[in-house]
């Protein structure tokens, strides 16, 4: 990459440029995270390597591993998000939370489509977690280490246009308890996911090693290698079929982003109106007229990508006792899903 496309990668990502550094002509070998650990003041380790392996801490404008070593007349630059300059100033904001269970631990929300879960590039207000900073008033919410204080009280995330629920750490120990099990893969979480054709077997397991395309920075690929990114796995099953599409339920091993969005476009089965990962055109079915209208219409209906995190299961920090939610997939969705089975329905030579 140029250090025009880095520069233009982080701002998509929120990420602005805090310094950066050229490796003495005479210094040894050194591992990358303890170099910057003598460079850095106030740093934790910890804090670097998440750094590095978040992608915003570069090498000669490459990704590089935290057991990296430096190179004489290395160009190691750092990138930190745009809130770090103001990390006391999460704005309080009136916005409505979908509060389904809370506790003085804990919070369950739902988070609706559109809706941003912290501050970042084009969204530095009006997200959930301007929500929780007036909703929770004066309290001290919690941050996960390594992280920005502008993800207080996010143990997971899910994307802008996915809906669903999060679980909201409001104590330190809710959030170290909540994050082990996540760390753990313990934490039982479905999605809903509409997408194009049928997976062939109907249920099964998708893995691999997940990392940015290197031809589209913006984007997530699948790889084999592990060197290319961090281990990925998703187990999947046909709930309904529908010909053109068919409606999963994918049960979550691992958390990486755009998990589920990358994994069934590595099968051939993109998600319903996924636009950044090829699913917003006509996956299976003849391109005449009458089809594509019905296709391009649902696509207005929803505006977005099909995916909604159904459920949520978790071991409550404080009382080791099971909790488990629910919600129903939105309108826009359900709506969408209905089209479908009326379409398919409809074509006795389908059925």
């Amino acid at each position: 990459m140029t250090e025009k496309d880095v520069k233009e990668l982080m701002e998509e990502r929120g990420y602005v440029e805090y310094t950066s550094v050229v490796v003495d002509p005479k210094q040894t070998p050194t591992r990358l995270d303890k170099f910057l650990m003598d460079k850095l003041e106030k740093v934790s380790r910890n804090r670097i390597q998440n750094a590095i392996s978040e992608g915003s801490i570069l090498v000669n404008l490459k990704e590089v591993k935290s057991n990296y070593k430096t190179r004489p007349n290395d160009l190691i630059k750092i990138y930190l998000p745009k809130s770090d300059g103001n990390r006391e100033m999460i704005s309080p904001e009136d916005i409505p939370l979908d509060i389904r269970y809370e506790d003085d631990s804990l919070m369950v929300v739902f988070k609706p489509a559109g809706l941003v879960v912290h501050p970042g590039v084009g969204n530095w207000s009006g997200t959930l977690v301007n929500g929780l900073r007036f909703y929770l008033g004066n309290a001290d919410i919690p941050t996960m280490e390594g992280n920005a204080p502008d993800r207080a009280g996010l143990v997971h995330r899910i994307d802008k246009d996915t809906s669903g629920l999060l679980v909201i750490a409001k104590k330190p120990e809710a959030m170290t308890h909540l994050s082990k099990q996540f760390f753990d893969h313990n934490i039982d979480r479905k999605y809903v996911a509409l997408v194009w054709g049928q997976p062939d077997p109907e249920e099964g397991t998708i893995s691999g090693f997940i990392g940015r395309d290197i031809y589209d920075r913006k984007r997530m690929k699948l790889y084999e290698d592990e060197s290319e990114g961090k281990h990925s796995v998703t187990h999947y099953k046909i709930i309904e079929k529908m010909y053109y599409v068919s409606l999963l339920e994918c049960k979550l091993e691992t958390g990486r982003t755009h998990q589920i969005r990358v994994h069934m476009l590595s099968q051939g089965h993109p998600l319903f109106n996924d636009i950044k990962y090829e699913g917003n055109r006509i996956r299976k079915g003849t391109v005449f007229s009458k089809y594509k209208q019905f296709v391009d219409n649902a696509f207005k209906m929803l505006p977005r990508h099909a995916l909604h995190a159904a459920s949520l299961g978790f071991i409550h920090p404080e009382t080791g006792k099971k909790m488990y939610f629910e919600a129903e997939m939105p309108e826009d969705m359900k709506n969408v899903v209905d089209k479908w089975r009326a379409y398919v329905n409809s074509r006795k030579e389908l059925l």
